[in-house]
Parts: C-alpha cells; structure tokens; sequence
C-alpha cells in the first residue's frame, strides 16, 4: 500500500513538474508574441503588393540591435499613413518571451509588429533569406514590387529613413 502511494507521489510530481515547465517556456496567448518557424515567416518576406514591407532580424542581446530600434520605431509613426509595413523579428528564445522580450517591448514601448522567429536550423533558412546572409544580427530585408535589398548591418537613425523613403518613393513612381 505505502509502494503504491510512493509511485502515486512520485508519478504526480513528475507531471506536475512538466506540466509547470511547459507552462514557464509557452508563449503566453496575451502577450501580442506570435511564435513562427521559419515555413510561417517565409511567405511575410515576399509579398506581392503595394506595400513596402521592412523586416529587422534582432534580438534583446544584441546590443546593435538595440541601439537601432528607435529609429524603426520612428519610421514606423513617419510613416504610418504610407503603405509601410516593419515586421520585427526577433531571435530571442522562446523561454525568454516572459522575462526579456515583453519587458523590453514594454520598455521601448514597441509599436511596430513583434514575431519571434523559433526555428533551429538557421543553416537552412539564414540564405533563404538572403544567399550571401552570414546569420549575424541586426539584418534587414526592405522589399516591395519595384525592389528587394538586403541589409547585413545596423542603421543610424538617417540611413534607415533615406532608404526607406527610396524605397517608398520608388513604389509611388511606379504606379
């Protein structure tokens, strides 16, 4: 009877334990964070419309990357009545939703759409990309119908408006 209750104990623990583990890990379904693997970004990064779509590859840990993020923020408000889309995505991971990517959210008071990117194998999708892409961070993808460009670098605040502007002036002249 007391082996019983033993194995009962033991048993409950353990699935409690992962039950609490998972719990810690998962996204949480109010935080605004959508999780993707690499299949659910892929068609975000080719579009075929009007808009220009910006898309930043980050992380909380990188310090380049942290250092630019006002100036997407900026260019998002700048251009919020254009057909302008920045997707940020960033390479944190998933365990950190909750502790660091919110908190950071939060305290930049990000505006622009956050996904976090949770796909390992990043020596697959890193040149679908873009095939001359090494993996370092921040990078940024800024296509619409006229133009594709790949950015392996941090921006000043000057250069990611001025491209951008091309990007988008490229786009009105077009129609």
């Amino acid at each position: 009877m007391l082996y019983k209750k033993i194995i009962s104990s033991l048993i409950f623990s353990v699935f409690t334990f992962f039950i609490i583990a998972s719990a810690e890990n998962a996204p949480n379904e109010n935080s605004g964070i959508k999780v993707m693997t690499f299949e659910d970004l892929k068609p975000l990064l080719d579009k075929k419309t009007d808009t220009t779509y910006v898309v930043n590859f980050w992380a909380t840990w990188c310090a380049p990357c942290i250092a630019e993020i006002p100036y997407f923020e900026e260019v998002g408000e700048k251009y919020k009545d254009k057909k302008l889309k920045i997707l940020m995505v960033s390479l944190d991971f998933p365990s950190h939703i909750k502790s660091r990517l919110i908190p950071f959210m939060k305290k930049e008071n990000m505006k622009n759409e956050v996904v976090l990117l949770d796909d390992p194998n990043s020596n697959r999708w890193i040149p679908l990309v873009d095939k001359d892409w090494s993996g370092a961070i921040p990078a940024t993808l800024i296509y619409n119908d006229c133009k594709r460009k790949f950015y392996p670098n941090e921006f000043t605040s000057n250069e990611l408006h001025t491209v951008v502007e091309e990007f988008i002036n490229d786009s009105v002249s077009a129609e």
